[in-house]
């Protein structure tokens, strides 16, 4: 069966660049644009990892990452935050999500789908 991956970011080139990756890889993506289609997508389709960017319009990545948590559908499906604010303060406000990691952008096209991957079988 195909890994199912649900990337959230509102940054359109990001989006599209990390589904095309993914896609290549084998996995089956689904997209959102904002934290709150996000929520509602990892609901429905129950993905097998979810890639989100920290900085959404509607509400941060953390936020969006507690609900995820508070969720019994979604309590335990891992999350990868990918941001470009690797900045201490960054890295705190995610640090405390049970079940997640963090990949800073510029991402490496080469190994991003491999990463991705290995939150799946070390955290499944």
């Amino acid at each position: 069966m195909r890994k199912r991956a649900l990337v959230v970011d509102d940054n359109g080139n990001n989006l599209t660049l990390e589904k095309d990756l993914l896609e290549t890889a084998g996995f089956e993506v689904f997209v959102a644009e904002n934290a709150s289609i996000g929520i509602a997508l990892a609901r429905k389709e129950k993905p097998d990892v979810i890639i989100m960017d920290v900085r959404l319009p509607d509400m941060r990545g953390s936020e969006a990452a507690k609900i995820l948590r508070q969720d019994e559908v979604t309590r335990d499906i891992p999350i990868v935050f990918v941001t470009a604010s690797v900045m201490a303060e960054g890295k705190e406000e995610i640090q405390d999500i049970a079940n997640s990691g963090f990949i800073g952008k510029p991402i490496n096209t080469r190994t991003f789908a491999m990463e991705i991957g290995s939150y799946i079988h070390t955290h499944a």
